[in-house]
């Protein structure tokens, strides 16, 4: 079984993108289920449910999210749209979700880095611990294979929770950064680990936002400049692809998928 895990998608020349690029990315890895990261879709800030129907019509069956997700909550209640579980108790949608394939039940969770919570005010519980509660609870499912995306900005929360994980899942999956790094890897128990996709959207810009929004705020800190997503210029689609061994539902390979058009 082939996992497609494509990065960030982020604003309208993401979804654009996205939707440019998966079918002959789908067709050429020969993937079996797409997951994306969804927390930036709409305009930077979570995923409203028009933009998911025709993500998914472009071949997307799920949707993790991450420190966006409850900027728009609308798409939350879908079976296949989920936010990061250590947010504490009493925000909409789910952590996690069992999603089901031709190859049978795969359980897909989204971890949230603790540095990236006390950035933004938000209260997060402890990463590792919200993972283990969630593999113990779902011990007892036939899975064949299970897929943790951490939302997270330090690489060492990144790198540590893929090493604590080894063996126990198939593939540790990070973003947030939407700047793909060169550290995929099948590691020595068999869990995939990268820790950061990438995004899909605009190359020439910071991270999907204009530039020259984000030059002004750093020339000019005491000035109030609103994000603008950009739209124009030349476009990036990263993802990585994971082999899944069906009789371990470790991993047997991931490979980074880094795609540039004008």
């Amino acid at each position: 079984m082939k996992i497609l895990y494509v990065g960030d998608i982020t604003g309208k020349l993401g979804r654009e993108t996205a939707k440019s690029f998966l079918p002959d990315v789908i067709k050429d890895t020969a993937a079996d289920f797409v997951i994306a990261q969804g927390e930036n879709v709409s305009h930077g800030k979570g995923l409203q449910p028009s933009h998911a129907d025709e993500l998914e019509k472009a071949g997307i069956d799920f949707f993790t999210g991450g420190n966006h997700s409850l900027s728009r909550t609308d798409a939350l209640d879908r079976p296949n749209v989920i936010r990061p579980a250590n947010l504490g108790d009493g925000v909409a949608g789910k952590g996690y979700a069992i999603a089901d394939t031709p190859f049978g039940k795969i359980l897909i969770a989204s971890i949230q880095g603790q540095v990236v919570g006390v950035d933004s005010g938000k209260q997060i519980d402890n990463p590792l611990s919200t993972i283990d509660n969630i593999l113990e609870e779902k011990k007892h499912e036939n899975l064949v294979a299970t897929v943790v995306n951490f939302h997270g900005d330090y690489s060492s929360e990144k790198v540590v929770i893929g090493q604590y994980l080894d063996g126990r899942v198939t593939a540790v999956i990070g973003d947030h950064w939407h700047v793909p790094t060169a550290d995929a890897q099948v590691q020595p128990k068999g869990t995939a680990h990268i820790s950061d996709v990438g995004m899909v959207g605009a190359l020439d810009s910071s991270l999907g936002v204009k530039t020259e929004i984000i030059t002004q705020r750093w020339q000019q800190p005491d000035v109030r400049v609103r994000n603008e997503m950009e739209e124009n210029g030349r476009r990036q689609f990263n993802a990585v692809i994971i082999d899944v061994d069906s009789k371990t539902g470790l991993a047997k390979s991931i490979d980074l998928i880094r795609k540039i058009a004008n």
